[in-house]
């Protein structure tokens, strides 16, 4: 199988069995560039190390000092052989290109509930929203809990945010965190979005201050992240 490069993954694929997500950090926009080269040469003169990988995207942080990796597995088994057979000749390649890379935060997701685009939409993100939810205790049925107030609170609001595309919710394996890969027209949008009346997207409600100040809740983040390279099999 040859590396194939395409515009985005599809976070709402069926056959993916488990999300891995992490985050580099580069330091400056120069070696985010050049570290996003740098995978580009060490996978594409490679070829697709694993039938069980079915996507590696990467995504290039809004600070100009990280990389976002968002990769979609048939299973955990699938990452393990990776990780065992075609994971070290890679990263040594990317790390002689961008020597000092810090790779922090690898975590394993599953995804439970996307809301997705309308028939027909055919807009392209340019921007992908990382929404990160901490808790205080792995809690699978919390986590799913959560997400459902979420979808909930945005089920209420008749406010439609402009630019919005999808929210793809996954829950991490380990039951302590939640992710959200949301796609939006731009960063500007999402911007425009988070000035309205109330904390976040949704104006002010009783179901969305559920969501923000949901019990065992301990943290979590808001980053935002532009598309710069995204492989499957060929």
């Amino acid at each position: 199988m040859t590396v194939h490069f395409t515009d985005r993954p599809d976070p709402a694929r069926t056959d993916a069995g488990i999300v891995r997500a992490s985050t580099w950090h580069v330091g400056t926009p120069d070696r985010q560039r050049d570290a996003v080269e740098a995978i580009r040469k060490a996978w594409g003169s490679r070829a697709w190390p694993h039938p069980g990988l079915l996507s590696y995207s990467v995504y290039a942080g809004e600070d100009g000092a990280t990389l976002l990796h968002y990769s979609q597995w048939s299973g955990e088994r699938a990452h393990q052989d990776f990780v065992r057979e075609g994971r070290d000749a890679r990263n040594a390649d990317i790390d002689a290109a961008v020597p000092g890379i810090e790779r922090r935060g690898l975590h394993t997701y599953e995804l439970y509930r996307s809301g997705l685009r309308t028939e027909g939409d055919t807009r392209e993100p340019g921007c992908v929203v990382i929404v990160d939810a901490e808790f205080d205790g792995p809690d699978p049925a919390r986590q799913r809990d959560w997400i459902d107030a979420v979808f909930e609170a945005l089920g209420n609001d008749i406010r439609t945010p402009e630019g919005g595309i999808s929210a793809h919710f996954h829950t991490s394996t380990d039951g302590t965190r939640v992710l959200n890969y949301a796609e939006w027209e731009s960063a500007e949008h999402h911007i425009a979005a988070l000035a309205g009346p109330g904390e976040g997207i949704g104006p002010p409600s009783p179901l969305w201050e559920r969501v923000q100040k949901y019990p065992g809740m301990t943290g979590g983040g808001v980053n935002r992240y532009t598309p710069a390279l995204s492989m499957r099999a060929g």
